[in-house]
């Protein structure tokens, strides 16, 4: 029989309870759909004791989701293999992280859904379960490893579907110029311009890359990012969609360690050795040939979560 008493984790007049989640950058040049990093953009949850059971209503502030609701979304899913009711709630929802941008606002939402759900239950799921229902949600494992585990992370999804993660510390001299332009884009529509197949030297290509990006970051040896950011299985085939990338990956500059694609775009990341006032004028005189208005932001790379 299911127990049917009520875990009253989030009691009527106490104070309400808040959660964090970062935003993310994936892909990281080579790493397509494996390497991703959590960054200090955040959405924020406020949650609060309602009187009754079961009921959820969100406030959503200067942030409105644009279509589904993954927040609730995602604490439905947990909700419907919980035997207990839940207490009644209200979240109110504050976020930094500009939607459809390739910084991980999905990922983000979906996350900050699971977590959710363990406050009001009472029950601690832990990353390993957490991880495996958020890939599958999202899609795609890279970015909600990341804003659930902090740090750079690197992601592994099997042929059963079994996802595996580990988190490493983020260089914290190494900072992140974003670029983001006044327009959205779709992982979905980032994804159909992608071929099927790629050459065999291309695979091999990005191998090597990825290897050389993680070594690179972890012994801090900087002068050979450059080289290890170079990808050849997804922007090639997103520069017609992504005003400015082909013109941004060519630049160079001595204190400028790479250029990519943040996530599936339309932002664009800039890795450099602490906040380079050069490279950052660099990267936006050469944007604004465009025509685009966009925004420019210093990001750092969030450590592992304890």
């Amino acid at each position: 029989m299911p127990d049917d008493r009520l875990i009253d984790s989030l009691p009527i007049g106490a104070e309400p309870a808040e959660i964090h989640v970062p935003g993310s950058i994936a892909n990281l040049g080579p790493g397509f759909d494996t390497l991703a990093v959590a960054v200090n953009l955040y959405l924020s949850l406020l949650v609060e004791r309602r009187e009754g059971l079961d009921g959820v209503t969100f406030e959503f502030v200067g942030c409105e989701p644009m279509g589904e609701n993954l927040i609730h979304s995602a604490y439905a899913q947990l909700r419907e293999e919980y035997a207990r009711p839940l207490p009644s709630i209200h979240v109110e929802v504050r976020s930094q992280i500009p939607p459809r941008s390739g910084l991980g606002s999905s990922a983000a939402a979906t996350v900050a859904g699971l977590r959710l759900f363990e406050v009001v239950s009472g029950v601690s799921l832990g990353p390993t379960p957490l991880l495996a229902v958020a890939a599958a949600l999202e899609g795609h494992a890279d970015n909600v490893a990341a804003a659930l585990l902090g740090g750079l992370t690197v992601s592994c999804q099997t042929d059963d579907g079994t996802v595996t993660a580990v988190s490493l510390p983020w260089p914290a001299a190494i900072r992140l110029l974003v670029l983001t332009p006044d327009f959205a884009l779709t992982t979905t529509r980032a994804r159909e311009v992608l071929p099927a197949q790629v050459p065999f030297r291309d695979a091999v290509s990005n191998m090597q890359r990825v290897a050389l990006l993680l070594c690179a970051l972890e012994s801090e040896h900087p002068q050979s990012l450059r080289e290890a950011m170079i990808d050849k299985l997804h922007q090639p085939y997103r520069k017609d969609i992504v005003p400015g990338l082909a013109e941004l990956l060519e630049l160079e500059h001595p204190e400028l360690l790479g250029v990519c694609l943040s996530g599936a775009g339309p932002s664009l990341l800039a890795l450099t050795i602490g906040e380079s006032l050069e490279v950052q004028e660099l990267i936006g005189r050469t944007y604004r040939r465009t025509g685009n208005s966009f925004k420019m932001r210093w990001l750092k790379g969030e450590q592992p979560f304890p």
